[in-house]
């Protein structure tokens, strides 16, 4: 490769498959085991975090001793391309790996994926999701151990069966429940269910919650409900509450009737209810958490975005459809309950084309995807709320000064950033006062901490989240309450 292609290559910066290193280490081999289990790229050795070029010292041996501690370090084993090149006068060595076919690739036991240009441990449920991803199953499709089909409802399978036939997808004989549920998969041959069975037509609903509340402020619960039972009635329990909860107004157009318009439009926030239990992780204890305040409704799902999906690929409806859920997923598009496999996010904007006064937005993170239907603010604004701050609170509302807190930290839960890219993330034209004294609190706290601790003033300075500031933002997000 030409060196004015290398030198452009290094001067992108570190990315979602690119890292700088000064010297070959442990961080190095991490880094490789984190482009293996997302999308492949490079480790540059002899490259500082700025991307200067310091280069490295290679003896006659020194690569093959790189690639054998590879080898040694990772499980399977990566066996990646190292070359040296003279840029500059200095050596500078490209460790390349690309996508391991078979996933997860770990290193010292731990697994991590490449998220923007950060290594990101695994959970458990992400191993467990990445491995049956590779293999192309899903979790639901496996027998539940020591489980029975006596634990099945007779009556909400032949409800099942029935609406599948009337849905035109699929026909199912009508009278022999449990063929039909072979004939989808639900059942094994060996007449064991699978989690999927259970999950959709348990007597005994697993513990998988949906806690649902009405909020006054985020520690004023009005109304509070745990709802547990099979996944087809849970949906409409949930949709019963939010209905019961959010205002409607009557509209006069010319006819005789009059018509209902809710304060948000019943079909995006199904759509979004669907999301939350089709593809959530049921690995994950975590509940569904829906909170409807006065001027927004929260849904939690747990579980990240599955099959490398990303935020920007969910706002841009530029993604590929990739089932956590496989059976359940089919169940509910069997009975008509979704349209299309990927197709929920676009039906969300396609619903709320005609409510403009509400602002639709994505998160992920507390290892999970928050999606928000809030009243946007009025475009004019009183003297004393410059444009600088659109959390446009006062100061002294605790709930404000913590909700802007939960967003700070949400943003640098997916990577590092600087005061400046805050800012712009959270909308702001310029950097406020309260998000400087946000910031702060945050590095006192010890929820956040710099990435050049050494140059607190650098203009290169970011800031990036501490598992103290992790643990507080999954409580925050996880608990009820708000508190």
């Amino acid at each position: 490769m030409k060196t004015s292609n290398l030198l452009q290559r290094i001067t992108a910066g570190e990315s979602q498959t690119q890292e700088f290193k000064t010297s070959f280490d442990k961080a190095c081999i991490t880094s490789l085991v984190a482009f293996a289990n997302t999308q492949g790229g490079t480790v540059w050795g002899g490259v500082t975090d700025k991307g200067a070029l310091q280069g490295v010292s290679l003896g006659k041996e020194t690569l093959n001793e790189w690639l054998g501690q590879i080898k040694s370090s990772t499980s399977p084993s990566l066996i990646p391309e190292l070359t040296a090149h003279q840029i500059e006068e200095k050596t500078i060595v490209a460790i390349e790996v690309a996508e391991f076919p078979v996933k997860p690739v770990s290193t010292r036991r731990r697994y991590y994926k490449r998220i923007a240009s950060a290594n990101h441990a695994l959970a458990l449920n992400e191993i467990s999701d990445l491995y049956l991803q590779t293999l192309q199953v899903s979790w639901d499709a496996h027998p539940a151990p020591g489980r029975s089909v006596a634990e099945l409802s007779p009556a909400k399978i032949e409800s099942f069966i029935q609406q599948v036939n009337a849905g035109g997808r699929f026909a199912l004989e009508t009278g022999t429940p449990l063929a039909a549920l072979q004939k989808l998969n639900y059942v094994t041959s060996a007449g064991q269910p699978t989690w999927a069975a259970l999950l959709l037509f348990a007597s005994e609903p697993m513990r998988h919650h949906v806690h649902i509340g009405r909020f006054k402020t985020p520690s004023m619960i009005i109304d509070d409900r745990q709802l547990t039972d099979t996944l087809f009635e849970v949906v409409e329990q949930s949709m019963a509450f939010i209905v019961s909860h959010i205002s409607v107004a009557l509209e006069f157009d010319g006819s005789i009737q009059c018509k209902e318009r809710f304060a948000y439009p019943l079909p995006a926030l199904r759509e979004a209810l669907l999301n939350a239990v089709v593809h959530r992780s049921y690995t994950d204890p975590s509940d569904i958490q829906i909170k409807i305040f006065d001027d927004r409704i929260t849904l939690f799902s747990p579980g990240g975005f599955y099959g490398g999906i990303s935020v920007a690929d969910i706002q841009a409806d530029n993604y590929r459809s990739s089932l956590r859920n496989k059976l359940v997923a089919e169940g509910f598009y069997l009975t008509r309950a979704i349209e299309k496999y990927g197709s929920g996010f676009i039906r969300i904007r396609k619903a709320l084309e005609d409510y403009p006064e509400i602002n639709f937005t994505v998160q992920e993170f507390a290892g999970g995807v928050m999606v928000t239907f809030s009243w946007q603010q009025p475009e004019s604004q009183p003297e004393s709320q410059p444009e600088s701050q659109p959390e446009s609170q006062p100061e002294s509302q605790p709930e404000s000064f913590l909700s802007l807190e939960a967003r700070v930290l949400s943003l640098l839960a997916k990577t590092p950033l600087g005061k400046r890219e805050i800012s712009a993330a959270l909308g702001q034209k310029e950097i406020s006062g309260q998000l400087n004294k946000i910031i702060r609190a945050l590095l006192t706290a010890g929820h956040i901490e710099l990435t050049l601790p050494d140059k607190p003033k650098s203009r290169l300075q970011k800031y990036r989240l501490t598992e103290t500031g992790k643990q507080w933002l999954a409580a925050t997000m996880h608990n009820p309450a708000g508190t």
